[in-house]
């Protein structure tokens, strides 16, 4: 049986891009005892209230004729946001040389985070500025916001 992110991404895909933008990723998480379908999207100049709501009531329809999701949950759709996580290979592929925060989920060479840009991913290896760290102490990436 596919998971449910991967029957909601196809079924997003179209509706997402139809509105003029880019599917970032798609969860489905747990948090305080309630479920959350979330749709992250991106495009250029950035992603308003319009964009939101132009993929967010289709893919609700079809959602609701599709029922891929047995029970009930919270539906967002949001911008994948300036500090957005990556998590697929195609994240990564498409930052590369970006400044990234990688938080480890236990300290390495004395330190849980490191800020620089990001030099390789491999197999779940990231590599920020040529240190390289295994896919196993890596608890998040997300892309650097300064401000």
């Amino acid at each position: 049986m596919a998971k449910v992110t991967d029957t909601v991404e196809k079924l997003a895909l179209p509706i997402v891009e139809q509105a003029g933008c880019t599917l970032w990723d798609v969860e489905y998480v747990k948090e305080a005892g309630e479920w959350f379908l979330r749709v992250y999207i991106d495009r250029p100049g950035g992603v308003d209230i319009d964009c939101c709501e132009a993929v967010s009531r289709p893919l609700s329809d079809v959602l609701d004729q599709c029922d891929p999701i047995q029970g009930s949950y919270t539906f967002e759709v949001s911008s994948a946001g300036l500090d957005r996580a990556l998590r697929k290979s195609a994240h990564f592929a498409q930052c590369m040389g970006r400044q990234v925060d990688v938080k480890l989920y236990r300290p390495v060479d004395g330190r849980k985070a490191a800020t620089g840009a990001l030099t390789g991913y491999e197999d779940g290896a990231v590599t920020v500025d040529g240190v390289r760290y295994e896919k196993k102490d890596v608890a998040q990436v997300r892309l650097h916001v300064e401000f």
